[in-house]
């Protein structure tokens, strides 16, 4: 949430006071390469186990780092207008671009598929993890699944900014789906969470009811 609070600040800053390239760099580096990863590290930890959920914490601060000192220092390729929303293909070089691919996709991917299997499995009374290691004591496997859709449901509308560009222009529809994606997302999280206890170290048995 601190990292899409981030974020948020960053376009508003853009917005409100015109583009220059230290909002931009910030808003690009938040909101294109280093908010879902973070996000789908949740997805790693309750799904694939704490185990895994550390070394992938550890690439992620490696990511982090690399990534923050190229788009903070990389060359842009012309001047930004600040009437109008920046578009990093336009203005930087290949390996921003990668690292915004890289960091946007495959944690989506990750986050999205995982949240879906997450309450196919719940509703189907089965451990929601891949592995014994990362169980749940779910209490309300209804809420735990209906919590999971709302989670793919706002990681999809996060990704859905371009959908809504041509009716609203890019730096609306930008506001409109990072407001609405992160408010998705946070529902989702109070109800799983509402439906489940803490994460344990041994295999459950059965859903509680």
């Amino acid at each position: 949430m601190a990292l899409f609070a981030l974020a948020a600040f960053s376009l508003w800053w853009g917005e409100a006071r015109g583009w220059s390239e230290p909002s931009f760099r910030i808003f690009f580096l938040l909101g294109a390469v280093l908010n879902v990863p973070w996000l789908a590290l949740g997805t790693i930890f309750l799904l694939a186990g704490p185990r895994a959920g550390r070394v992938t914490t550890r690439i992620l601060l490696v990511f982090s780092g690399f990534s923050a000192g190229v788009i903070l220092t990389a060359p842009m390729n012309s001047i930004l207008s600040p009437n109008e929303l920046p578009k990093g293909s336009e203005l930087f070089d290949p390996l921003p671009r990668i690292l915004a691919a890289v960091g946007s996709a495959i944690p989506a991917t990750i986050i999205f598929v995982g949240a879906l299997w997450s309450a196919y499995r719940v509703l189907r009374g089965a451990n929601p993890a891949l592995t014994a290691t990362a169980t749940r004591n779910v209490s309300s496997p209804r809420m735990l699944a209906l919590g999971n859709i709302f989670i793919a449901l706002g990681a999809a509308t996060l990704s859905a900014s371009g959908t809504f560009t041509g009716r609203l222009g890019a730096d609306t529809a930008f506001a409109v789906t990072l407001m609405a994606g992160i408010s998705i997302l946070f529902v989702g999280f109070l109800v799983a969470s509402n439906a489940t206890s803490a994460t344990t170290s041994k295999r459950s048995a059965a859903p509680s009811r």
